[in-house]
């Protein structure tokens, strides 16, 4: 019998891939009829191979070869939206290669949100296209509704810019303040806003839409899908890595686990702000006076900002003494420590760890239910603004330090802003903290057989496998 083949394109980012990797090892173990090949993508700006490691025999992966881009001003989504596009011509000769043997029967390809270029490959080999969405299901329904509000009733996003004004969005709870959009929606004249719409009107052409949730947590999103004229939505979620690679420093995992083995249980505030999170010196010097006012134990990944108008990602600090305020090491020397890149995932796994500091990055929103960890929210870009808003407002999981903050912002969040947010994370007794644990239990239950996500994955595979074009089927 012929292998049912699928091809997986993420995006270029570490987040993307890992998640990738994830539902890729689900559906070979859940099926064993599926292999997949991933076609990854590298960005010439910044690399992280730490995701693209599978033990499964039916998962391998093909690095494309690379392609000049100029990053020239361009905002950096649309640059990557460019470049992806650019790798068309690449897949289109891998997959053809792929195919080139009669031993694969070729079930169609899952693309990432900035991948939907890759659905005109699809189409020239006959085959259907599934979206991998890695955020939420609520910002899934947001990129719908505004691409409709704007194609068919002539919305103009920009009179949401840096506003109080609400927006009426059924697939969450309470009306969305434009102040928590992504940026990229206003970056009309330089093509982010065109670009993010073109996505959204391409994500109506896919057969089905996986989602990183699960029904129980996004019960209100998922419900707001039903009836609706988009493609069929299945949550699959909490897919996460649990090796929690990143870029840099692996050494020095030891060393902060062996300091939070030496903390009380449920003690140290964990700050952490994802792959490309990083802040200039006078809001690194805010944070560390609320860190020291508040009182207590902390470990802090700290990272350096690359230099301005650079796409990379941040750096460890040579001497990190430069930036925090006179002193402060010493000072809070026996209740906080100060790091560099954070092995995340294990780090969250902790008990010593009681409240997350936290981007709001989706997977990091995963990891800290998975944990039950707490999380104050600090958002930095991209949709991590409206992931901090509906985990704070809708779902009731985090507690607010900066919802609306945005890292190309010149705001500089106060030290007493911070005190407060880390006395109400911290807080033992808060409604918070008792929601986070209900669903942690349920968040571990939904992938086994008979939970929520195990059968939508089902549901997923069965109709995958009918939607595999006829001159395929007769392979079968």
């Amino acid at each position: 019998m012929k292998q049912t083949e699928l091809v997986f394109i993420p995006s270029p980012g570490i987040g993307h891939i890992a998640a990738t990797v994830e539902i890729a090892k689900l559906l070979t173990q859940r099926d064993p009829r599926f292999s997949i090949t991933i076609f990854i993508i590298k960005f010439p700006f910044w690399s992280d191979d730490s995701a693209m490691t599978s033990d499964s025999d039916s998962i391998r992966f093909v690095t494309l070869p690379p392609v000049e881009v100029s990053p020239g001003a361009a905002e950096p989504f649309l640059l990557i939206s460019e470049f992806l596009k650019a790798q068309v011509p690449l897949l289109r000769d891998a997959v053809h290669e792929l195919t080139r043997s009669n031993s694969v029967r070729l079930a169609g390809f899952v693309i990432d949100m900035f991948c939907t270029s890759m659905i005109d490959v699809a189409d020239e080999f006959g085959v259907p296209s599934y979206l991998f969405f890695t955020s939420s299901a609520a910002f899934l329904g947001f990129k719908f509704r505004l691409q409709f509000l704007h194609d068919h009733e002539g919305l103009d996003i920009n009179e949401f810019k840096n506003s109080d004004a609400e927006l009426e969005v059924p697939s969450f709870a309470n009306l969305v303040p434009g102040k928590v959009f992504p940026s990229v929606m206003f970056d009309k004249e330089g093509g982010g806003t065109e670009m993010s719409l073109y996505h959204t009107r391409r994500f109506r052409q896919v057969k089905g839409i996986m989602v990183n949730t699960f029904v129980e947590l996004e019960s209100h999103a998922i419900q707001s899908f039903s009836g609706s004229t988009i493609p069929p939505v299945y949550p699959v979620g909490p897919v996460l890595n649990m090796q929690g690679g990143s870029v840099g420093g692996r050494q020095d995992a030891t060393a902060v686990m062996s300091w939070l083995d030496d903390q009380p249980p449920s003690s140290v505030v964990f700050l952490c702000f994802g792959s490309m999170g990083s802040f200039g010196g006078d809001q690194v010097k805010e944070i560390a006076h609320g860190l020291e006012r508040s009182g207590y134990r902390f470990l802090w990944s700290l990272r350096q900002p690359p230099p301005n108008g650079k796409i990379e990602s941040p750096r460890n600090y040579a001497n990190v003494e430069e930036v925090l305020p006179k002193g402060f090491l010493h000072r809070t020397a026996k209740i906080g420590k100060v790091i560099g890149w954070a092995p995340q995932v294990a780090i969250l796994a902790h008990p010593a760890v009681g409240g997350f500091v936290s981007h709001c990055g989706w997977n990091s929103v995963l990891e800290s239910i998975w944990y039950g960890i707490p999380v104050a929210t600090w958002p930095m870009l991209a949709e991590q603004q409206m992931n901090a808003f509906q985990v704070v407002k809708d779902l009731g999981l985090a507690v607010e330090i900066k919802m609306d903050y945005n890292k190309d912002s010149s705001y500089v969040v106060s030290a007493e802003q911070i005190e407060i947010g880390l006395k109400n994370l911290m807080n033992i007794d808060s409604e918070v903290r008792k929601k986070i644990e209900e669903i942690k239990k349920i968040s571990r239950k939904v992938m086994i057989e008979g939970g929520s996500s195990h059968f939508s994955l089902g549901h997923f595979i069965d109709d995958m496998m009918a939607n595999i074009p006829c001159k395929q089927q007769s392979d079968i």
